[in-house]
């Protein structure tokens, strides 16, 4: 088993048109980690990820996967090599039912089904209905069961709780958490309530205009966030709970 990390990058500079977003980003995830990426908007969260999944090109530095490096990997195959992008916006399609979602794969895939009952197991009670009859919370539920029902080495979450309330966002994060130490997925997190994102992560990075400005462990992040991230994320962003501790 490679004891290494599960992701790896070095000094990734990335961006659009050839602009970069991303300057010399080195980052890393293990297995069974959870690693939350803050930083505010515009500072190359979700740049981060979609170069990581290949829809974005670097333009300098190296992504690793399990010590393989992904430069002439398209986005297609680095998903049967065990990247599973969740992006904003849930990507579930209305028309179909939660069980139709679990029969979607690229050619030769099989879902495991009974792996997302099995984390979450109100969708095997909705496994008829069709998704947009289903909440936002249920849709999310759904999007992140997929992930989860591809058995996947990496996952990248971004901004799980966009549209959704809070309090639903503490109930689904906690299940990714436990599954990444159950399976030895590695998970990266971008995620904008800090307070949730550091409830469930093991460490994490602050961007801030495409520079990692932070890397810590999560407890000494929730232990001293209003005074580490405030100056980059801004006192509104922290929001009431974190303000709590």
């Amino acid at each position: 088993m490679n004891a290494g990390p599960v992701l790896a990058i070095e000094g990734l500079t990335a961006g659009y048109d050839g602009a970069p977003v991303l300057r010399d980003l080195d980052l890393h995830v293990d297995a069974g980690e959870v690693v939350a990426l803050l930083g505010p908007n515009g500072a190359g969260k979700t740049t981060t990820l979609r170069t990581i999944s290949g829809l974005v090109h670097p333009l300098a530095g190296a992504i690793l996967l399990n010590g393989n490096d992904l430069a002439r990997r398209s986005p297609s195959a680095r998903a049967r090599l065990g990247i599973a992008h969740m992006p904003e916006g849930r990507g579930v399609f209305f028309g179909l039912t939660v069980a139709e979602h679990f029969r979607l794969g690229y050619p030769g895939e099989r879902l495991e089904t009974d792996t997302a009952y099995e984390y979450f197991p109100l969708l095997a009670k909705l496994a008829d209905r069709r998704a947009g009859l289903l909440s936002g919370g249920e849709q999310q539920m759904l999007a992140l069961g997929r992930a989860l029902a591809r058995r996947p080495r990496l996952m990248l979450l971004d901004e799980p709780s966009l549209g959704l309330a809070p309090v639903i966002v503490e109930d689904l994060l906690p299940i990714v958490s436990n599954y990444a130490k159950e399976s030895g997925c590695a998970v990266l997190l971008v995620e904008q309530h800090i307070h949730i994102a550091l409830a469930v992560a093991d460490r994490g990075y602050v961007l801030s205009h495409g520079e990692l400005v932070i890397h810590e462990h999560a407890d000494v992040l929730r232990a001293d966030h209003e005074l580490i991230l405030s100056g980059y994320l801004g006192e509104q962003a922290l929001g009431p709970a974190a303000a709590d501790g």
